[in-house]
């Protein structure tokens, strides 16, 4: 709950509009309603009613039953409030559930007790019909501009004052989870296994094995769901399959659809057949999926408020925890198979991952267990991927624990063995 003091003092002279421009933000912004539930209309008259109170008309002065105020415009504010909250209680069946209802309900609240509105009296005058939505038409160009309630980032950045965090997470090679957490584990996971499960996103991938009798899998199908938000889009399923790469929707669909923010999540082709990439603005979140020797690849970039959408029902997704310890690979495990050593891998690995981090080691396993030189891309590509989406490039590079420990000290260890070989040779 909100508390009083958190508002400007009633009796500044810009609190009426500093506030009332503070509440007209949150609810533009604030969380997504249910299919049934009716609060963003009510969002959209309140704003309405008091565009006239944001650009210094008058509403009918002090008017407002006995009220009394700061400013001019209180009565109007009132009036308006009331209406607003008259809305809600309308709409308070279907939105029981809804957190943008619950926030609009404290907030009214919050307004009225501080601008001493009472709870009887005249109601704001009901929007022309026909009358555009709040940032949609002209009708609004005496106030401020409302932001995209698609745009993510835009409201985000409005309302905190600065950008959105972001979250990384992938799934590449045999396969290998780099968590948002920045965990890295190799797993087997065979079957179907949830990388995201959240209120926004639902990814799953499908592994098989690299080879007959082999623990290590790679992933050879995603399935991705988009989920419905009223606002912005229809719920939309990706699928790609090895060999089958589409750059669009299970539906045919290239967007969200035919709501007012379709636009706001798009999928394209970066390379047809290889990469695809799906921007989902309206979330802050952009996923790419590749094919490189066979098998796919996830890497995603999320806003933290939404990979952190879920309940505790919803704790099994590989990119939050990793992989479970009882599917877990430890990278000293690989199977050789085919003509390749060990340092024939590793020089493969080494052209195109120069820093022996996680990436390196999982890019050594891979060509180890497959056999297969092209697994050198899978790795390359994440790496690529990670450098992308990580604004803090010191967290790029991870150094497992169960691999390569050895190797990465082998060069600091070389001059004071070869002074402990020397210093021998001499005794």
């Amino acid at each position: 709950m909100r508390e009083p003091s958190h508002f400007p003092s009633p009796w500044s002279p810009r609190s009426s509009f500093s506030t009332l421009s503070t509440l007209t933000l949150l609810l533009l912004f604030c969380g997504y309603a249910h299919s049934q539930c009716k609060i963003l209309r009510c969002n959209a008259e309140y704003v309405s009613s008091t565009l006239n109170l944001r650009s210094g008309g008058s509403s009918g002065g002090n008017r407002g039953g006995g009220i009394r105020g700061p400013g001019a415009n209180s009565g109007g504010l009132c009036r308006a409030l009331r209406s607003y909250a008259l809305c809600t209680r309308r709409t308070a069946r279907t939105c029981r559930g809804d957190l943008t209802f619950h926030s609009a309900v404290q907030g009214i609240e919050d307004l009225m007790i501080q601008h001493n509105c009472s709870r009887q009296g005249p109601t704001a005058p009901p929007p022309p019909q026909g009358a555009a939505p709040p940032g949609a038409g002209p009708a609004l160009s005496s106030g401020p501009p409302a932001p995209d309630p698609c745009d993510y980032e835009g409201r985000f950045s409005r309302l905190h004052g600065r950008p959105p965090g972001f979250l990384h997470c992938a799934a590449f090679g045999d396969p290998h989870v780099r968590s948002f957490h920045h965990h890295f584990h190799t797993c087997r996971v065979q079957g179907s296994w949830p990388l995201l499960d959240n209120d926004f996103l639902f990814v799953q991938a499908t592994s098989y094995p690299v080879a007959t009798g082999a623990n290590a899998t790679a992933t050879g199908k995603l399935t991705i769901i988009f989920k419905n938000m009223q606002e912005c889009i229809d719920q939309k399923v990706y699928q790609a399959e090895v060999n089958n790469l589409p750059a669009a929707f299970e539906d045919g669909s290239v967007n969200g659809g035919d709501r007012p923010g379709g636009s706001s999540l798009t999928i394209r082709a970066e390379a047809p057949g290889s990469h695809v990439e799906i921007r989902a603005a309206y979330i802050g979140t952009t996923i790419i999926i590749r094919q490189a020797a066979g098998q796919l690849s996830f890497s995603i970039r999320a806003a933290e408020e939404v990979a952190r959408a879920f309940s505790a029902e919803q704790d099994l997704q590989l990119c939050v925890e990793g992989c479970p310890p009882s599917q877990r690979l430890s990278r000293l495990e690989r199977q050789r198979r085919g003509a390749l050593t060990f340092d024939a891998a590793r020089q493969l690995c080494k052209e195109g991952l120069p820093v022996e981090d996680a990436y390196f080691h999982s890019c050594v396993f891979d060509v180890l267990t497959s056999g297969d030189p092209n697994f050198t891309l899978a790795a390359q590509a994440a790496l690529e991927d990670a450098r992308a989406f990580l604004p803090d490039l010191e967290k790029l590079h991870l150094f497992p624990r169960d691999a390569g420990v050895l190797l990465r000290f082998i060069p600091l260890l070389t001059p004071v063995l070869t002074g402990i070989l020397v210093f021998w040779c001499t005794i």
